[in-house]
């Protein structure tokens, strides 16, 4: 089987329905998406001579282009390296050699930068997706210059499809391999979790270089054969137009994101009741936007996943409610999951220990990586470096990375237990809890808290919360004002630039930063990413 066969076969049986909607009211339909897959299979095994097993890079923001590209690579057993646009020349150079890439795709906002990055021609050739300029070719010119796809050379499900980065917040960026199986069995998980039919039509404005984008929704409804709404990247305008007048089944968005509808002019008064399911992730969403969904009749389901496991790991189900306690829910249809002890043994009910994940959507390992593969990997588990406890009936509460967890005496602090506590505060906007090192406990936690608008919430205010709810050694000692939390592509919070924050703040006597966090005026401000 492969993942290409999707497209091939919802041409045969609806040829003339959309797949994308893009751009301005632009449409490309299943037939229409067949033909450009074939043609692109032809320009990279016949064109440009590539073969099994190459790696072709893109670069560019959301476009029916890098999904075409992506089933090509399925159909001519190539593998698709998506880039984050995002990110700065030096750090695509590195994923560029790092997975030895005999192509790129550029679009062409991206040249410029693509130009600083790209190896030289000789070893990497070079697309342009809008014309001929300065060593790139031209991508249009190059497919009329090649003949319809003719041969069946189809790679099966075991062929390496997708080397995905990971962020690199702990180093250098991993390039985690998915193949085709991997894809297929995630996509079966999808549409079990949003019970997917091909009567629906799905809204992605994520970025689809993450595999969250390109998988929880997007790839799913192709294979499912329904209505991909595709967004080149994600506008407030944009998307509450999409959700009351292309009225989507399904959407997918960050906390982020949501918070940003909630705060359109357009959100009290729009219909949206077209859409049964807004699904989020990547990080838990606090309170005030589950209430904010329910009063405009959206039902909120959060999932958990990682880069690594295609990414779908658990899941919660409509009804299921906010995501107390860090809820994540159940593990997807075809996926095992274990918590084990720092030994690799098992868990039982209402112990924390490390998620372990086996299943056909689990990664092949990272690209030329085998030391980074064997720490992850061990006796077919696939070890995510995330906290987790299950109660008796199988739902899992997610608690954070184990990075992220405080060790402050003998204790083990979980900082999704106390941000839980904050953003029940309706003074609080979003907060977040890293561990600050201390001579006497090792780590104290420390609150980062962004003020809800119009907020006068101080420093005693925010520690008295946790009065009575909490055990006091868990109780953070210290509270940072700031204007917003550093979040990456999906919206999860980047704790390492919290505590880099942190360490700069605790080289001063305390006496000279506590006034400095109580004065709100004076907050921290981040710059704003992308």
């Amino acid at each position: 089987m492969n993942i290409s066969r999707w497209i091939e076969h919802w041409a045969a049986f609806q040829p003339d329905k959309t797949a994308i909607f893009f751009g301005d009211g632009g449409t490309l339909s299943y037939g229409e998406m067949w033909a450009r897959v074939r043609k692109m299979a032809a320009l990279l095994r016949h064109g440009l001579g590539l073969r099994r097993g190459d790696r072709i890079a893109f670069l560019g923001y959301n476009s029916p282009e890098m999904l075409v590209l992506l089933f090509a690579c399925a159909r001519a057993g190539m593998i698709l390296v998506p880039l984050n646009w995002r990110l700065a020349p030096p750090e695509h150079a590195f994923m560029l050699d790092n997975c030895g890439a005999a192509a790129l795709f550029c679009e062409p906002g991206f040249i410029a930068t693509a130009d600083a990055a790209v190896p030289p021609p000789g070893r990497c050739r070079r697309i342009s997706m809008a014309g001929a300029a300065g060593g790139w070719d031209d991508l249009d010119a190059l497919l009329a210059s090649v003949p319809e796809d003719g041969a069946d050379e189809r790679a099966g499900p075991e062929a390496e499809v997708l080397i995905v980065y990971t962020s690199g917040t702990t180093g250098r960026p991993k390039g985690a391999v998915l193949d085709q199986r991997a894809l297929m069995f995630n996509a079966m998980n999808a549409v079990a979790m949003h019970g997917m039919t091909s009567e629906d039509v799905v809204l992605t404005n994520l970025p689809i270089f993450h595999v969250g984008g390109l998988n929880i929704q997007t790839t799913p409804a192709l294979q499912s054969g329904a209505s991909v709404i595709l967004h080149r990247r994600f506008d407030a305008d944009a998307t509450m137009a999409a959700l009351r007048d292309r009225k989507p089944d399904l959407a997918l968005m960050v906390p982020a994101m949501i918070a940003a509808l909630a705060e359109h002019p357009d959100w009290n008064g729009a219909d949206l009741s077209a859409t049964r399911m807004l699904v989020t992730g990547g990080s838990a969403p606090p309170a005030n936007l589950h209430a904010a969904c329910l009063a405009r009749g959206l039902t909120l389901v959060e999932s958990f996943g990682t880069t690594e496991t295609a990414p779908l790991i658990l899941h919660q189900r409509p009804g299921d409610g906010p995501g107390a306690g860090g809820l994540a829910g159940r593990p997807v249809l075809h996926c095992e999951v274990a918590l084990v002890d720092a030994a690799g043994r098992p868990v039982g009910p209402g112990r924390r220990g490390e998620i372990a994940v086996r299943g056909p959507n689990v990664m092949r390992g990272y690209w030329n990586n085998p030391e980074a593969t064997a720490e992850v990997l061990k006796n077919g588990w696939y070890h995510t470096g995330d906290v987790a406890y299950a109660d008796d009936e199988g739902a899992y509460f997610v608690d954070g990375r184990m990075r992220d967890m405080i060790l402050s005496g003998a204790e083990n602090i979980y900082p999704r237990e106390l941000e839980g506590v904050l953003e029940e505060c309706p003074e609080i906007a979003e907060a977040a809890v890293i561990g600050r090192e201390d001579e006497r406990w090792g780590e104290i936690p420390v609150a980062f808290v962004v003020p809800a608008p119009e907020s006068r919430i101080g420093r005693e205010d925010v520690l008295a919360l946790f009065a009575g709810r909490l055990a006091r050694y868990k109780h953070p000692k210290d509270v940072v004002f700031v204007d917003r939390l550093p979040r990456n592509d999906i919206g999860k919070v980047e704790k390492h630039r919290l505590r880099t924050l942190d360490r700069g703040d605790a080289g001063r006597p305390r006496e000279e930063a506590q006034p400095r966090q109580r004065a709100l005026s004076a907050r921290t401000r981040f710059p704003k990413d992308g």
